[in-house]
């Protein structure tokens, strides 16, 4: 049942840190001030409530799962969600909040330009450090992975 729970939460994740991605990505190349003020509100909510939550069970979960084992796998994966979280809780959420607040002033200028910035490297460096704790989480569960 832990297995089930983590790879939900691991998986509600990284398709949500996808969206919000993908979404401002979309927005920004195609949307109006308007469409971008909309995006940049639902990310944050209802779209941190989904995150935070999952990112959190996510962690608990995979620790739980660990708990017992050893090995390099286990100790790359615990590194990569500790830089996962404090990317995620001292970066992102900064930004989407802040993003926010500046959207919603239509205030589209080089500060907003700028975190959007910071937040598209930092969304992207964690989408990639959870795909291969994914990858690495499947690896670690018996099944087998192309090299």
């Amino acid at each position: 049942m832990l297995r089930h729970l983590h790879l939900f939460a691991s998986l509600l994740a990284l398709l949500t840190i996808a969206t919000f991605f993908s979404a401002s990505a979309i927005v920004e190349l195609f949307g109006s001030h308007a469409a971008i003020a909309e995006a940049k509100a639902l990310i944050a909510l209802p779209g941190l409530l989904v995150l935070i939550p999952a990112i959190a069970l996510t962690g608990s979960t995979g620790f739980a799962l660990s708990r017992n084992r050893q090995g390099r796998l286990v100790s790359i994966k615990r590194k990569r969600m500790m830089f996962i979280a404090a990317n995620g809780l001292l970066v992102l959420v900064p930004c989407v909040i802040l993003l926010n607040l500046l959207a919603a002033q239509y205030r589209f200028d080089a500060v907003f330009y700028a975190v959007q910035t910071t937040e598209f490297l930092a969304g992207a460096t964690n989408l990639a450090l959870m795909g291969l704790n994914v990858r690495d989480g499947l690896r670690l569960a018996g099944r087998r992975l192309g090299h």
